[in-house]
């Protein structure tokens, strides 16, 4: 077995040294080999550059929510406003139609989603810093009449005409 693979390549080798030492087209064919290993080589240093970027990007977010979890100063209610805005566009379908109002943490909700949407905002919402209560005036896609519910899940109906 040992002599069948030394054999072998042996063959190889000869078969390769003639594919590139070839006096028509070996030179042809070693440029190419050459630009290809090239080519291998910048793609590789892309990756690596990818991979390092991304690792450190993910490392300062990191970073930047666990300083923010850690901070005691209150949230200003543009910045909380904005922050529930972009939690709105992730878990209702239609957010546009969700209008939000933030007043020294208090948040109030008004508009039309779905009713797991809702339970499932509410949570998220209530779980935020800076929030210290919810109203929430959203009513069901399903044309039910608006429900006031507090962070703590309680529900009261209100009157048509009352806002």
């Amino acid at each position: 077995m040992n002599t069948v693979l030394r054999v072998a390549t042996a063959f190889a080798a000869g078969v390769a040294a003639m594919y590139l030492l070839d006096p028509a087209t070996g030179r042809r064919r070693r440029a190419r080999m050459r630009d290809q290993g090239v080519a291998a080589g910048h793609d590789l240093e892309d990756f690596a550059l990818a991979k390092s970027k991304r690792a450190v990007d993910h490392a300062q977010g990191v970073l930047a929510r666990t300083r923010s979890r850690l901070s005691t100063e209150p949230v200003d209610d543009q910045q909380l406003h904005e922050q529930i805005r972009t939690r709105l566009g992730r878990m209702v379908e239609r957010s546009g139609e969700v209008k939000v109002d933030v007043n020294d943490g208090h948040v109030v909700l008004r508009g039309i989603a779905a009713p797991a949407e809702i339970e499932d905002l509410m949570a998220s919402i209530a779980a935020m810093r800076g929030v210290t209560d919810i109203d929430s005036r959203l009513s069901a896609e399903d044309g039910s009449q608006p429900r006031q519910q507090s962070s703590r899940g309680n529900s009261v109906e209100q009157s048509a005409g009352s806002e």
